[in-house]
């Protein structure tokens, strides 16, 4: 009876990760957009509780899998809402970079037009690439196929995320050179695996 009973607590603990995952996103997405009006060029103490809340996101996310699979407490809302959330952060981010103009990559001295095409170009290529990759899996999943994830579309999650860290803790903490270096190859590899993974995901059988 004990089992049972804590089986169902078990149950709701993933789905309310993934929703404490939502919340704390919208939070991140936030401190993002206010971090510029601090009058500071670089709030570190402001972005460094971003960064906190980013890995504490990430952990959410690796917690409420293994509680799933542990338990044997999958549900519909973890499978579908699941992978949302993880593409509302990375999205959300970037996106965010974009308004907020991060990086700045100052040491290259791009004109505004170049970096804007950076900025966005980068946001609106990750967001292509996931609506393109969930419209097949949709597609492919509804008539029986399975699409789950392969080692190009982790590996670009990788990236992002990877990427997502170096913005926040570049513009915390970092104003030389090198910084500006690490970010555009970052941000190179990162774009060029988001493409790829999704050139993969447009020649797999969805039938």
């Amino acid at each position: 009876m004990t089992k049972n009973n804590d089986k169902r607590i078990m149950k709701h603990v993933p789905n309310a990760l993934t929703v404490g995952r939502l919340i704390l996103t919208v939070i991140l997405l936030g401190m993002i957009i206010y971090a510029p009006t601090t009058g500071q060029e670089k709030p570190a103490n402001l972005l460094l509780g971003v960064f906190i809340l980013f890995v504490v996101t990430g952990l959410t996310d690796i917690v409420d899998g293994y509680l799933a699979r542990k338990f044997e407490v999958t549900s519909k809302f973890g499978r579908t809402v699941d992978p949302l959330a993880d593409k509302f952060l990375v999205c959300g981010a970037f996106f965010c970079f974009a308004i907020v103009g991060q990086p700045k990559f100052s040491n290259f001295e791009f004109q505004p037009l170049t970096l804007h095409l950076i900025h966005w170009g980068t946001a609106i290529i990750i967001f292509a690439r996931e609506i393109i990759v969930q419209t097949l899996r949709q597609i492919a999943e509804s008539r029986g196929v399975q699409f789950g994830a392969i080692w190009s579309g982790k590996l670009k999650m990788f990236l992002q995320s990877f990427g997502i860290g170096t913005v926040i803790i570049a513009w915390a903490y970092v104003s030389r050179p090198w910084g500006d270096w690490f970010a555009i190859i970052t941000y190179g590899l990162m774009v060029f695996m988001t493409i790829f993974s999704g050139i993969q995901s447009l020649t797999r059988r969805i039938k």
